[in-house]
């Protein structure tokens, strides 16, 4: 997701060219939202991945076979391609006013509908069914798992066992909140926050792109143990 803005700000940088044609904005506002429905497809599937691995242990590798996870990758990636693609032909058509700069740092779906000279309820209606039936599915899907998840667990008699699935779930738990919390923030506040200042629009479409991908390593790198002593000597050498 984060690498979908990556070859205009190497051009930004190394030749300062602060302009994008309006084929190549279209092209970026694709593979941004795109890459965000499948993210979060990849959230959902894991998801169900600790659903099988906890409540039906005994099955999990056999449910989720590599034939399933193929399908289940396939079908993430060709739902972003087909919701998303519509709203890049929508914007296509529309006609657009002399004042073209668009107010975030890169091409996203309202940000650009806001440069549209024409009526634009279509496009706003249509990004914002997107965005609530692909983030809706599939935070659904994580709660009904994490619901049951949560029914099993507090069922087993060993305190280890239950620390142990929990520990199991909490990075991802984390890794949901970092995406959603900004994603449905960022999508929301352009259609019904219009007292918000503008540099908070930005700055949480900033955080919805690269929070994520910062805090990931993190958040599944704090569980490994030869990691966490590798840093606790590195923090001792220095002192702290």
């Amino acid at each position: 997701l984060s690498t979908s803005m990556l070859p205009k700000m190497l051009t930004i940088f190394w030749r300062g060219s602060r302009e994008i044609g309006f084929v190549s904005c279209l092209v970026q506002l694709f593979f941004v939202h795109n890459f965000t429905a499948v993210e979060s497809g990849v959230l959902m599937a894991m998801a169900l991945d600790r659903y099988f691995a906890i409540c039906h242990p005994l099955r999990h590798s056999s449910i989720l076979s590599m034939p399933v996870l193929a399908a289940l990758g396939s079908l993430v990636l060709l739902r972003g391609v087909l919701m998303v693609g519509p709203a890049c032909f929508l914007l296509r058509r529309k006609a657009f006013c002399q004042h073209r700069v668009i107010s975030h740092s890169y091409c996203e779906h309202m940000a650009v509908v806001k440069l549209v000279c024409e009526d634009t309820r279509v496009n706003a209606a249509y990004g914002l069914c997107v965005a609530l039936s692909v983030i809706g599915v599939d935070l659904t899907v994580i709660v009904v798992s994490y619901t049951m998840i949560l029914g099993v667990v507090l069922k087993l008699s060993s305190s280890d066992t239950q620390i142990k699935a929990f520990n199991t779930c909490v990075s991802h738990v984390c890794v949901i909140l970092s995406f959603y919390v900004p994603a449905l923030f960022t999508s929301l506040t352009h259609r019904f926050g219009h007292s918000i200042p503008q540099h908070v629009h930005i700055l949480v479409a900033h955080l919805y792109i690269l929070l994520p991908p910062t805090l990931n390593p993190i958040i599944y790198g704090v569980r490994t143990k030869h990691l966490r002593d590798k840093v606790v000597v590195l923090l001792k050498r220095k002192g702290i």
